[in-house]
């Protein structure tokens, strides 16, 4: 069968996840938000050097700490998936083991996310 289709329809918006410049926009939102919310955190973990565990607590029970470090942990993973998933993507040429490689990425990204928030939830609310 012959490819009918222009060089110009094959590169728009159809990379090889067929994500095409989404994937490039996301990842490069996700950096420039990791910029500042990586300028928060260390600030928030150079003034709670050498602290005690309830003083650190204390801390985090601040509403907008707690939501910063949430979204540090949040934006940073998200970043961490799309990457993965452009590697992946881009150097692993087997169907099925790009698809479980992809599956796996996603499912360290939820368990290591999900026990972060958990962690932080158990800081912040008590427990």
């Amino acid at each position: 069968m012959t490819d009918m289709q222009t060089p110009l329809r094959k590169i728009r918006g159809l990379g090889a996840a067929r994500g095409g410049t989404g994937d490039f926009w996301r990842l490069r939102v996700a950096a420039v938000a990791l910029i500042v919310l990586s300028i928060y955190f260390v600030g928030f973990v150079i003034a709670l050097n050498g602290a005690d565990y309830a003083t650190v607590r204390a801390a985090l029970a601040q509403p907008f700490a707690a939501l910063m470090i949430g979204l540090f942990v949040l934006v940073g993973l998200i970043h961490m998936r799309l990457g993965m998933q452009e590697i992946i993507e881009d150097y692993i040429h087997a169907e099925g083991q790009k698809l479980a490689l992809l599956i796996l990425s996603t499912f360290f990204c939820v368990v290591v996310g999900v026990a972060t928030i958990f962690a932080l939830l158990k800081l912040t609310l008590g427990g």
